[in-house]
């Protein structure tokens, strides 16, 4: 049986790129470049989250049929224009709840026991002439969870062995032994640390802006494993500069990779590449789920994990 003809749009790491190209006949946006051609064939595009699918390349695809991202996050999928050509598009969602929870509760206990400094304070030989300066203690602090979907919910159970008081808020109530605030701002004066974990897209472009971190307060710490786009990052940077919040860990940003930010300058952020999924075992997951998407539909078969709505 010939391969399907699916174009990738971004770059996966090599041991996964080695599956792609056994289980398809892989395109890159380059060779459609070379040869337009192309665009007569291409069933499918694989992508990751972290990667935009322009809607001009969607509309250019007549046989388009499915749009499968690596990755819980569907925001850089043109949605508007894949329902009306009919197009499915699909995600991964549940395969890497439990690495992006670890990865938030790490990037946490980093930020409040400066494990990045201490790391440093080490290896250049600081220690031998004073004492590495007090942190904080998880234990007893107030968090504010945004967002109690699946990762929000893994996320609160792991953070309940720490004593912590949980609240969170979103667009429902949820069955939970958390108290649900329906105001951010509230929320983020309960807070002493503010973890985002709620959905990236126009509704919740720049959710945390100078208002929210202003009632987070010079105590307070920001914790986003969610996406870059939630945050409005100028106003973060004022905020840090100014010390009107206590500090941030960072998982996503507005503009990836990132590139000559002033948060690359501040001693109170802890910064990661986006790697919140990022384990061997996590991305096999994902990886397989999106192929199997692509199998499925190519078939004629239902999505497996297609996006709500």
């Amino acid at each position: 049986m010939p391969l399907p003809n699916v174009l990738q749009v971004g770059e996966f790491p090599s041991a996964q790129q080695q599956v792609i190209d056994a289980e398809l006949q892989r395109y890159s946006e380059e060779d459609l470049q070379r040869n337009p051609a192309l665009a007569e064939k291409i069933e499918a595009i694989l992508t990751r989250s972290s990667y935009q699918v322009p809607a001009a390349l969607v509309s250019r695809l007549p046989k388009l049929r499915i749009i499968s991202t690596s990755g819980v996050g569907f925001d850089g999928v043109p949605l508007a224009v894949t329902r009306s050509n009919g197009v499915v598009v699909t995600h991964t969602p549940g395969v890497l709840d439990a690495a992006v929870c670890e990865l938030a509760i790490g990037l946490l206990l980093s930020l409040l026991r400066h494990i990045p400094s201490a790391d440093r304070f080490v290896r250049e030989g600081t220690w031998a002439n004073q004492l590495f300066p007090l942190t904080l203690s998880l234990a007893g602090k107030k968090v504010g969870i945004v967002g109690l979907g699946r990762i929000g919910q893994g996320i609160a159970r792991r953070l309940a062995a720490f004593d912590v008081d949980i609240a969170y808020c979103g667009e429902e109530i949820k069955q939970s032994p958390y108290t649900f605030m329906s105001d951010l701002q509230t929320l983020a004066t309960f807070a002493d640390i503010l973890i985002l974990c709620c959905p990236g897209g126009e509704k919740t472009r720049h959710l945390i802006d100078g208002a929210v971190l202003s009632c987070l307060g010079p105590k307070g710490v920001l914790v986003n494993v969610s996406r870059g786009s939630v945050v409005n990052e100028t106003d973060l940077i004022q905020a840090l500069e100014n010390r009107l919040i206590r500090g941030a860990a960072l998982d996503v940003f507005e503009k990836e990779p990132l590139i000559e930010s002033s948060l690359a300058a501040l001693d109170t952020v802890v910064l990661t590449p986006h790697v919140g999924s990022a384990t061997e075992e996590t991305r096999h997951a994902m990886l397989r789920l999106a192929l199997d998407n692509i199998h499925n539909v190519l078939a004629g078969q239902d999505a497996l994990t297609p996006v709500p709505g």
